[in-house]
């Protein structure tokens, strides 16, 4: 895949402005729409669809903080996703098995306050650690070695991520059944 950030021909940064994003999307999506090429021979049409194609993807990829983050390292030549990731601490591993029982249990009882609760505790622990990805990458100033730091912080984003999926499941179907 091509680079994201020069697909759409924005900053590399974690901290990207996401409203900038969104325009300079609509303004490349704009530039390239088919009807501006109906007239054009048709490897021009191919290579305005596949421009276009490649801007879709690459805000995609940029609005999600956790493929965003992959981007920069990829840029930094650090191995990126799950499988590169370090594994996680033991003690968060214990701490996403507790808050999963007891969302379990608050699911069981069919307790919506607790299960909010405990969804607007992770969302809280979300944007915790969204922070800390964003100081990691502030403070190690483009050095690989003290970029691989983030990738912890991804594992750990993966858990919480899941784990508010779990909590929107449980929530929706809470919703459903009365």
């Amino acid at each position: 895949m091509t680079d994201p950030f020069d697909t759409l021909g924005v900053e590399p940064r974690f901290d990207l402005d996401l409203r900038a994003l969104e325009q300079r999307h609509r303004d490349i999506s704009r530039a390239l729409h088919p009807d501006r090429y109906a007239g054009a021979p048709a490897a021009e049409r191919r290579l305005a669809l596949g421009r276009a194609i490649e801007a879709n993807d690459a805000v995609r990829v940029l609005r999600d903080p956790i493929r965003r983050a992959e981007a920069l390292l990829q840029r930094a030549g650090i191995p990126r996703g799950e499988e590169a990731e370090q594994k996680a601490s033991p003690t968060l591993l214990m701490e996403m098995m507790e808050s999963r029982e007891e969302l379990a249990e608050a699911a069981r009882r069919r307790d919506r306050a607790r299960v909010s609760r405990l969804g607007d505790a992770m969302r809280a622990r979300e944007q915790a650690t969204l922070a800390a990805i964003q100081g990691a990458f502030t403070d190690a100033g483009g050095d690989p070695a003290r970029l691989k730091s983030v990738l912890a912080l991804l594992s750990e984003l993966r858990y919480i991520r899941r784990f508010l999926d779990e909590v929107s499941a449980i929530e929706e179907e809470l919703t459903v059944q009365t």
